[in-house]
């Protein structure tokens, strides 16, 4: 088969560490948040985040996904959790984790949920991308009691990050309740804010998964043509410099690539889906069986390479991003790397 029929699929390896289970929503399907009285709640020690970080970094790894609970710090009972580690706000602990992540060798990706402006504006030159999950411009029983996922509140942090030029991640989750036409509305809201603020690099198109013990443990997921038509519908709204992702510990990407995916997001050689824990990542070496014969993967940074040559990077993390990407912005290939 000559190289230029085939099509590239791209990748990442990270680390994903779950700052903290602690969260202000309540959502229907989520498995992972935890109250502060929870025995299982938890915020990660310093620590023990060093240990993955240095551990992502002997495995090839080059994202630091820090992710948690949305606006933990409303909990006087998280606060003094916090403050027995020596902070005050959580946004100070995530940038000295940012700051450990750089000096390790990753580039770091937060994922924290809501954020005000002037959050992202400190946030930005540590990291090399961000992300905030959209899920759906509808307003939805799943999302009832949790004051983050008002979508006007969402597509606002959204554009800041635009506003910042920050590169950036976002995506639906499908099957939670919304329909067609709602998810219609969501691409559409996100192909403008890429057409006005051009910082979209990516967007997941996740099947919801139940989770026993939750409000929507019984709710059924998407079926497969659910998913091929939203990928479908994703690949003709969103401008063709903005990926289409989905994830392939969820859900098998073969026919999904057919339709339009161009990325599985990233992939882990050293930590769990803390959110899916149920769901094993799978290795490289699986993907490459499961993604066809006419695809070709590459591994790129949390930061896209069109970004990368745009100069949309801080002095913070420059150097770093010009030891990991070879020329053509993707990952530089070494020899040692598995």
């Amino acid at each position: 088969m000559e190289t230029q029929n085939l099509r590239v699929v791209t990748y990442s390896k990270n680390v994903f560490i779950p700052v903290t289970n602690m969260c202000r929503n309540h959502c229907g399907y989520c498995g992972f948040r935890r109250s502060p009285d929870d025995p299982q709640a938890y915020i990660m020690q310093p620590a023990r985040i060093e240990e993955i970080l240095k551990s992502g970094v002997q495995s090839g790894c080059t994202e630091a996904l820090f992710t948690f609970g949305e606006r933990p710090d409303e909990d006087a009972g998280y606060l003094r959790r916090l403050k027995a580690i020596g902070y005050d706000r959580t946004l100070d602990y995530l940038l000295d984790l940012c700051r450990m992540a750089i000096k390790v060798g990753l580039l770091p990706h937060c994922n924290p949920g809501v954020l005000s402006y002037a959050e992202l504006e400190l946030l930005k030159p540590l990291n090399a991308s961000m992300g905030l999950m959209l899920e759906t411009t509808a307003h939805l029983q799943a999302h009832e009691d949790s004051p983050g996922k008002v979508p006007d509140k969402r597509i606002e942090s959204i554009a800041n990050a635009g506003k910042l030029k920050i590169p950036f991640t976002t995506g639906l989750l499908v099957g939670i309740g919304e329909t067609e036409d709602d998810r219609v509305k969501s691409l559409e809201l996100i192909a403008r804010l890429h057409r006005k603020y051009e910082h979209i690099q990516e967007v997941i198109i996740q099947n919801f998964t139940p989770k026993p013990g939750t409000a929507m443990e019984h709710h059924p997921p998407p079926k497969i043509d659910e998913m091929i038509r939203t990928v479908e519908l994703a690949r003709e709204i969103l401008p063709d410099d903005v990926a289409v992702q989905v994830p392939p510990n969820l859900i098998s990407p073969g026919m999904l690539i057919k339709h339009g995916a161009t990325d599985l997001g990233g992939i882990s050689p050293v930590t769990i889906d803390h959110i899916n824990p149920e769901h094993e990542w799978p290795a490289v070496e699986q993907l490459e069986q499961k993604v066809g014969m006419d695809v070709v993967l590459r591994e790129r940074l949390p930061i896209y390479p069109q970004y990368i040559k745009q100069g949309w990077s801080s002095e913070e993390i420059r150097s770093l991003i010009q030891h990991l990407a070879g020329d053509d912005g993707y990952r530089k290939v070494k020899k040692w790397l598995s």
